[in-house]
């Protein structure tokens, strides 16, 4: 049993309210949440399920929470985002995956440019094809791209490791590919298993960064 939070009509502030105080005891169904931009933030536990679309900077500095959208999400998807999850069943924006520490993200569909940009520790799941300039600057974490990537992937790759079932347009400055090992197959396996992705884990390429210091000589 969930508890049914209708948001049309409402403004952010009032719908987030009202959300805080339902999560203290089952999961929330949030109904008619496209116009929000900035729902779910700074939680540190609970449950959320958005019906349909979501606004852009959904779970921004989420803290602990399971977000999951059943539509698209838009711009900024998890932005800051230290632990818990984020699942989209559709595709997301510009920018899904900025700046997270930690936690999970998954997108079953495909995801538009920056995504995972300056990713600091999570793992980012895209089902589908991503933009350009996904995972630049990534400092940590794992960028697991399921279809196709755009120019310039992994631009000033620092720390951090991408794997990418399709093909590229063009790598960015400071990659270099890696053999895959049987863990890298085995954890890619069990991140596909977990969220219902169709894909052969030993058919990825590995990308990791050429030096770590990029911009040094």
């Amino acid at each position: 049993m969930a508890f049914v939070l209708d948001a049309s009509d409402q403004e952010l502030k009032t719908v987030s309210r009202q959300l805080r105080e339902m999560l203290n005891e089952q999961p929330v169904v949030v109904k008619n949440a496209a116009h929000l931009h900035g729902l779910a933030a700074g939680l540190k536990h609970g449950e959320v399920i958005i019906e349909g679309c979501s606004g852009d900077y959904l779970g921004v500095l989420n803290d602990g929470a399971t977000i999951t959208v059943k539509g698209d999400a838009g711009k900024y998807l998890a932005d800051n985002m230290t632990r818990g999850k984020v699942l989209v069943e559709g595709e997301a924006d510009y920018g899904a995956g900025q700046y997270c520490y930690g936690g999970t993200v998954v997108i079953k569909g495909s995801a538009g440019d920056f995504t995972a940009t300056m990713n600091k520790g999570a793992t980012i799941i895209v089902g589908g094809d991503v933009g350009c300039e996904a995972g630049t600057y990534m400092l940590a974490g794992e960028l697991i791209i399921v279809g196709n990537a755009g120019a310039n992937l992994g631009n000033y790759l620092i720390r951090g490791s991408i794997y990418v079932g399709g093909e590229w347009a063009s790598l960015g400055h400071n990659t270099r590919l890696e053999p895959l090992s049987e863990e890298d197959v085995q954890r890619l396996k069990s991140y596909f298993a977990e969220y219902g992705i169709q894909a052969d884990p030993r058919r990825f390429r590995k990308l990791i960064p050429l030096s770590t210091k990029p911009f040094y000589k």
